[in-house]
């Protein structure tokens, strides 16, 4: 995989950095760390600079987002409803009232969260879904989405122009980093499942 985005990368350059950043914000496996900090290193021997990178890595990562914004808004707040209301709901102990409360959690906090987790790896992919989902406005999201990815793809790719031909070695960091914060999501997601399935029902228990 790395191979093959070097190499795309010194082919076509700017375009190249503007395809796998897009693709990537769909395919989270995609490692941008890669591309950007090998990006970064690039502007050290050709004629790519900095600001045309990130540029393109910033749209990329815009087109990326818009893509599943509208995945999020096919899966709107309604049919979540009718899909809850049926056996999945059930299987899940999910109810319509829980969907309204994340909707109008995301209404309040949506503009915070998707700015942050831009920062975060995979997060700053699959949070342009529930945007979407929640209809948060198009402006709004275009916004922060471009302040958070932005200022990340800045900070990678700088830090590529000034570590060199050492670049790898960060990216070895910064993969440490991104294996750290799947670790704290598969918890997060064990604890949530344990919190609907055991936690709830406990409390169902003794109200009946």
């Amino acid at each position: 995989m790395e191979e093959l985005i070097i190499s795309i990368m010194n082919q076509i350059g700017y375009l190249g950095v503007f395809l796998l950043i897009a693709i990537e914000n769909i395919f989270p496996p995609i490692p941008s760390e890669v591309i950007l900090v090998f990006g970064g290193f690039m502007t050290t021997y050709t004629s790519l600079n900095i600001p045309i990178m990130i540029l393109s890595a910033t749209l990329g990562s815009l087109l990326g987002a818009i893509v599943l914004y509208y995945v999020g808004k096919i899966f709107n707040k309604e049919r979540l409803k009718r899909i809850i209301s049926g056996k999945i709901g059930k299987v899940l102990r999910l109810k319509e009232n829980d969907i309204e409360k994340a909707d109008k959690w995301f209404d309040t906090k949506g503009n915070k969260t998707v700015f942050f987790c831009r920062f975060i790896p995979i997060v700053r992919s699959l949070i342009s879904i529930p945007a979407g989902m929640s209809e948060m406005p198009m402006r709004k999201f275009l916004t922060y989405t471009i302040a958070g990815s932005l200022i990340w793809n800045t900070i990678l790719i700088v830090i590529g122009s000034i570590v060199g031909d050492k670049w790898e070695t960060i990216v070895g960091y910064l993969d440490e980093f991104s294996n750290i914060i799947l670790i704290i999501l598969i918890i997060i997601f064990i604890v949530a499942l344990y919190y609907w399935f055991i936690i709830r029902k406990r409390k169902k228990n003794k109200k009946a």
